[in-house]
């Protein structure tokens, strides 16, 4: 094993002091050192693959090369994989690594959770949930910058990166009336969110913009579930004047929906079309026909939330917007056709 590399042999290598070397790759405020000799420190640096120390530089600054990513239980459900790979690119480019706490929801957990943070002296906090709700804001160690992710305080004193609801479900709308459909339906989770708030807002927007009918009979709530969906849609294909289209507030709801076909005899995408929400991959790909859905863009999200997050660490008084909302976008498969003729 060759010998570590240390701070005095970078300074020898570069011709100068020991205490230039720490300024220049500590990145010392207000230390005065030419541009040409950073570059020689970087380029000595570069060539002997030396690496600072980070939990020196973190006892110095009291805070440490870490974020922490702490979620209820999105850690272990099919959205986090992306959610969690943008947050670690973004942080990861910056020099830091993400610690990951998955605190199933319970109090205590997340109490113990703090406390291990306050120890470790992470530098900001990712707080993210399961789905796009409304939450009670933890309170970090103090100083530690906090962003929330998929979810908001309901305040917005604390910086949120959200989906932006509404314009998918305008994009879901927009799919079916392009294909010539005429009375769409909406089969709508039966508790109150701000998912199914910006949901449902995207949904009449799009349906008024369009001049068509804006009516209750074309929505109905159940639970957010595959059975919740083959309950509404049950309600919506059996009324006199059925849709023609329904959008699913859920891929899982989706799934629901083409129970409720099947069992009245309706073919998708002939007799019925189909649009969902989240794309999740695993339901949306094996179903037959695929599922047209609305993706969520997670990726994006937690890239947003991380480069918000360090933005904070490296001005606490930085100015960042107190929600910011991430485009999602259309994935087309065989559950959308032309509107029936009769």
């Amino acid at each position: 094993m060759s010998p570590r590399v240390r701070i005095s042999d970078v300074a020898r290598r570069a011709g100068v002091a020991p205490s230039t070397v720490s300024a220049v790759l500590n990145e010392v405020s207000g230390a005065r050192v030419k541009d040409s000799t950073r570059e020689r420190v970087r380029q000595a640096a570069d060539e002997l693959g030396y690496a600072p120390n980070a939990l020196a530089r973190g006892l110095r600054t009291r805070r440490s090369g870490t974020l922490a990513f702490i979620s209820d239980v999105i850690a272990t459900t099919p959205y986090a994989g992306q959610l969690i790979q943008g947050a670690q690119d973004t942080a990861w480019a910056a020099g830091h690594v993400l610690m990951v706490v998955n605190t199933g929801g319970d109090p205590a957990i997340e109490s113990r959770a703090l406390a291990v943070l306050r120890q470790q002296q992470v530098a900001g906090v990712l707080w993210a949930t399961m789905s796009h709700r409304v939450v009670p804001a933890p309170v970090p160690p103090h100083g530690t910058p906090l962003v929330l992710l998929d979810a908001q305080d309901g305040t917005g004193a604390v910086p949120s990166v959200i989906p932006d609801e509404e314009a998918g479900a305008r994009a879901a709308v927009a799919e079916l009336a392009d294909h010539g459909h005429r009375r769409i339906g909406f089969v709508l989770d039966r508790e109150d969110s701000p998912a199914s708030d910006g949901r449902t807002a995207g949904y009449r927007a799009a349906l008024a913009e369009r001049g068509l009918p804006v009516e209750d009979a074309l929505v109905a709530r159940a639970r957010s579930c595959s059975a919740g969906g083959e309950e509404a849609a049950g309600v919506l294909l059996d009324r006199p004047h059925p849709p023609t289209a329904i959008f699913a507030f859920t891929d899982q709801m989706a799934v629901g929906v083409y129970h409720a076909a099947a069992a009245r005899g309706l073919r998708i995408p002939e007799d019925l079309s189909v649009v969902g929400f989240d794309d999740l991959a695993v339901l949306a790909q094996e179903l037959r026909p695929g599922l047209s859905s609305i993706a969520l863009p997670h990726y994006a999200m937690g890239q947003t939330a991380a480069a918000t997050l360090l933005r904070l660490v490296e001005d606490p008084h930085a100015e960042v917007p107190a929600v910011q909302r991430v485009r999602t976008r259309v994935v087309r498969r065989g559950s959308v056709g032309p509107a029936p003729s009769a």
